[in-house]
């Protein structure tokens, strides 16, 4: 039982710790080509960016700093 109780507490304080880094505002975890979202489902699932994925990476991100 003392066990449980161990193994709870500990997942019970990495929990409130992942919460704490969203209200702190914490930015998204990204992939090394920021992630499926940046660059559509037909990014590169080998870990490796294109060029082409690249370029669109960098202009969407500039478009997205130039609209703040």
């Amino acid at each position: 039982m003392s066990t449980f109780i161990a193994s709870f507490i500990i997942i019970a304080i990495a929990i409130i710790a992942m919460a704490a880094g969203v209200l702190l505002g914490r930015p998204a975890i990204k992939g090394s080509c920021g992630g499926l979202n940046q660059v559509g489902l037909a990014g590169s699932c080998g870990g490796a960016c294109s060029t082409e994925e690249k370029e669109i990476c960098a202009k969407r991100k500039a478009d997205i700093e130039n609209n703040k």
